[in-house]
C-alpha cells in the first residue's frame, strides 16, 4: 500500500454517516400511492429548471440531480415531474434527526437528508460490532417512523464514513473496519473523494492520476500545482485518509446558520436558487425550534476557486418566517457572481430576539381594543381557513390528517397539496387552460381517483402536507 495504515486516535468505526435515499423523490412516492414504483423527478419545472432529486426508477433512464429539466423530460418523459414541497421534507427530516439524537448527543446535520453521528458520545457499546448493530437499528427506526429508507456508512473518519454510505446505496449499510481502510480507499476512483468533481477529475486524469491510491502516492506539491494550494492539499490529505475532523453538534449562539459543501461545483443558477431556498427553510426551522426570531439574514458563498464571500441584509423587524428569510437569502445570492459555480452555500440569521414582527403587530391590535371578527379572519401571518373547512388543526372528513391552508392560489403547481370540500385531501397532477387536475389520495390510502376542476373552484384550496406515518417516539433509554 502506498501510504501504510491510517493513523488515528479513534479505535473503532464509530462515526456514522446517514444519507436518506433519493429523499425528496422518496417522500413524494410515500405521500402519493399512485407514484410508488414509478419514476419521479423533483425540481424546477420552468424553462430553466433543473433536477433536484430523481427517484431510483428515474435514474435507470439516466436522470440525475443538476440535470436540466428539459433534458430529464427527454430521457424519461413518462416520469411524474413535481415541484419541491419543502414543508413535507422538513417534517420528515425532523423525524429522522430525532432518531439520530436518541443515539448520540453529537449529531451534525449536513442537510435535510444527511448527517454525521458520533456513536462514541452516546450509549452504544464500544467496538465495530456494536456500531454495526446501532446502524441497523437506526435504519429500522427511520423506516418505522417515516416509511423511508436510508443508507448508513460507519468508519473511523468522516471522509470514510461518507464514502461508506455512498457505496451502501440504496437502502444499505457498510462498515469500513480499521484493517480494511487503506484497501477500500486505494481501489476507489479519485472522483469518490468529497470535493472532486468532473473538472478536478479530468485535470488529475491528464496528469495520470485515476485512483485514490495514485493521488495518495503523488507528490503533494504536484497536486498543489495542478489544483491550487487549498484544493490540491485537501485532495492529497483525503487520499491519505488523514481526517481528524470531529462531529460537531449545534451549539447555543447569537446566530443560527446552516451550510452545505457540494462534492461537485454547482453551476446552474436555478439549482443554486433551489439549494439556497432549502438552506433558508432549514435555518428558519432551527430558529423557530429555538423559540427565537432574527433581524439580519446573511449568505455565504464559496466559489469554484475557493474564494469565500458573505452578504447580509437587515430586515425591518425580527422574523422567524421561512418565506421572508428565503426571499432575503435569494436576493443576496442573486447579487453575487456565481457564473463559474459554487462549492459551498450557507444561509444564516443573526440579531436574535424573543419576539417577531408579527408578535408586535398582534400587540398593537390588542392595544387598540377588541374588534369584531368575521368569517375568514385569521391571525397575522396565518392563512385564513375557508368557510366550512373546520377550525385550524381539526381533522377533515375523509382525511387521515393535515389541515387546509390558504385560499386557492392562481397557479396550481404539480405535486402541491390541496383540499377539496367534497373530495378531501389530494395533490395536483397538472393544470392548464383554466383547469386543474387533482388526484385524491393519502399516504395511507390506495391509489386515488382523478378529478378535474376550474382553477378558481371555491371548494378547492391549498393544504398542508399530510404525515407519511404516525411514527413512534424516539427511545432515549438505550
Amino acid at each position: 500500500m502506498p501510504c501504510g495504515t491510517i493513523g488515528l486516535v479513534r479505535d473503532a468505526p464509530t462515526i456514522l454517516h446517514l444519507d436518506m435515499d433519493a429523499f425528496y423523490a422518496s417522500v413524494e412516492q410515500a405521500a402519493k400511492p399512485s407514484l410508488r414504483g414509478r419514476p419521479v423527478i423533483v425540481g424546477g419545472l420552468g424553462p430553466r429548471g433543473v433536477v433536484a432529486t430523481a427517484s431510483y426508477e428515474a435514474r435507470v433512464f439516466g436522470v440525475h440531480s443538476a440535470m436540466p429539466m428539459s433534458q430529464a423530460r427527454r430521457h424519461c418523459p413518462q416520469a411524474a415531474f413535481l415541484v419541491p414541497r419543502f414543508e413535507a421534507y422538513r417534517q420528515n427530516s425532523e423525524l429522522v434527526m430525532a432518531r439520530l439524537a436518541a443515539f448520540s448527543p453529537l449529531v451534525e446535520p449536513l442537510s435535510l437528508d444527511e448527517a454525521y453521528v458520533d456513536l462514541e458520545a452516546g450509549p452504544t457499546e464500544p467496538g465495530a460490532r456494536a456500531a454495526r448493530a446501532a446502524g441497523e437499528r437506526l435504519r429500522a427506526e427511520i423506516v418505522a417512523a417515516t416509511g423511508l429508507s436510508a443508507s448508513v456508512g460507519l468508519a473511523r473518519t468522516k471522509t470514510l464514513a461518507k464514502i461508506a454510505s455512498e457505496r451502501a446505496k440504496p437502502d444499505g449499510l457498510l462498515v469500513i473496519e480499521r484493517h480494511t481502510e487503506r484497501e477500500v480507499l486505494d481501489a476507489l476512483p479519485v472522483r469518490a473523494l468529497p470535493g472532486v468533481g468532473p473538472a478536478t477529475a479530468e485535470t488529475l486524469r491528464r496528469a495520470g492520476i485515476h485512483t485514490v491510491a495514485e493521488a495518495a502516492s503523488a507528490d503533494r506539491r504536484e497536486l498543489v500545482r495542478l489544483l491550487g494550494s487549498a484544493h490540491g492539499a485537501a485532495v492529497h490529505t483525503m487520499a491519505l485518509g488523514a481526517d481528524d475532523r470531529p462531529v460537531v453538534a449545534e451549539r447555543e449562539s447569537k446566530s443560527v446558520s446552516v451550510e452545505d459543501t457540494y462534492d461537485e461545483d454547482v453551476t446552474e443558477r436555478a439549482l443554486i436558487a433551489l439549494k439556497v431556498a432549502e438552506l433558508a427553510e432549514r435555518c428558519a426551522g432551527r430558529l423557530r425550534r429555538a423559540g427565537r426570531s432574527a433581524r439580519t439574514v446573511s449568505v455565504k458563498v464559496r466559489r469554484h476557486d475557493f474564494t469565500t464571500l458573505t452578504r447580509s441584509e437587515t430586515l425591518r423587524g425580527p422574523t422567524d418566517d421561512s418565506g421572508v428569510i428565503r426571499e432575503a437569502a435569494g436576493r443576496l445570492v442573486a447579487a453575487v457572481d456565481i457564473s463559474e459555480g459554487v462549492r459551498l452555500l450557507g444561509v444564516g440569521v443573526s440579531g436574535l430576539a424573543d419576539f417577531t414582527q408579527e408578535d408586535l403587530f398582534a400587540q398593537a391590535l390588542a392595544a387598540a381594543g377588541p374588534r369584531s371578527s368575521t368569517a375568514g379572519d385569521a391571525a397575522p401571518g396565518r392563512p385564513a381557513v375557508p368557510e366550512g373547512a373546520g377550525a385550524p388543526g381539526a381533522r377533515q372528513p375523509g382525511a387521515s390528517g393535515g389541515t387546509p391552508a390558504s385560499a386557492s392560489p392562481r397557479r396550481w403547481q404539480p405535486g402541491a397539496d390541496v383540499w377539496h370540500a367534497a373530495w378531501g385531501p389530494g395533490w395536483v397532477q397538472g393544470s392548464g387552460v383554466g383547469r386543474v387536475t387533482v388526484r385524491f389520495e393519502t399516504p395511507a390510502s390506495p391509489p386515488g381517483r382523478v378529478r378535474t376542476f376550474a382553477v378558481d373552484d371555491p371548494d378547492l384550496t391549498a393544504a398542508d402536507p399530510l404525515p407519511l406515518l404516525p411514527g413512534p417516539e424516539p427511545d432515549g433509554n438505550r
